[in-house]
């Protein structure tokens, strides 16, 4: 796929009428035709680097998302994958088979419910799955340190923000119980004296 590229023009500053400014967050505002081409060139830059890795595999963004979340959620059912994906159980098949089939994720059975296929990365797509985040931490941790303090939280309310209001709560949840369970298998465990 061919990338476009842009050069913007600097925005024309605005000349004051007189008249009091409209909130820019109104709804009657107008479109905000800027901020939509800047989110699909921002995302089209954050998924870049991933991309060229993907390829040498022959694996897509498809394949990207599945490493990322049974990296972040070991032992996940294929069930909550669908959820959180929101892709087809067929897309999602051919994708895990491919995973499998080339050794970067496990699937094993449920320990309470044999029919249950619970996944894990193995160590191959474990690493992939660090080299990714590596990538996207780097592009991620460039732009913050160009917005200047406390960039980190508002660019974290503003994308909740862009989440349906009535899946905040569930995702919020699903991103803390990862970073408890990170934090949790990264903290070394001393063993009591005896």
């Amino acid at each position: 796929m061919a990338d476009i590229n842009v050069s913007l023009p600097p925005r024309p500053a605005k000349v004051d009428s007189g008249a009091p400014a409209r909130p820019s967050t109104a709804p009657e505002a107008g479109p905000m035709v800027d901020l939509i081409e800047l989110f699909f060139f921002a995302y089209r830059n954050f998924v870049s680097d991933p991309d060229e890795v993907l390829q040498g595999f022959g694996f897509g963004r498809a394949h990207h998302r599945v490493l990322h979340f049974v990296n972040r959620h070991p032992g996940m059912r294929v069930t909550d994958l669908l959820d959180i994906l929101r892709i087809t159980k067929q897309s999602l098949g051919r994708v895990l088979r491919e995973l499998i089939d080339q050794g970067f994720v496990d699937s094993r059975a449920g320990s309470s419910d044999r029919r249950q296929r619970l996944l894990y990365l193995t160590p191959k797509g474990e690493g992939l799955a660090q080299q990714f985040v590596a990538l996207q931490t780097q592009r991620i941790a460039r732009a913050l340190a160009e917005c200047g303090p406390e960039s980190r939280d508002h660019a974290r309310r503003f994308l909740v923000a862009m989440i349906d209001p009535e899946d905040r709560g569930a995702i919020e949840k699903l991103i803390a119980r990862a970073d408890q369970a990170a934090e949790t298998r990264s903290t070394p465990r001393t063993r009591p004296a005896g």
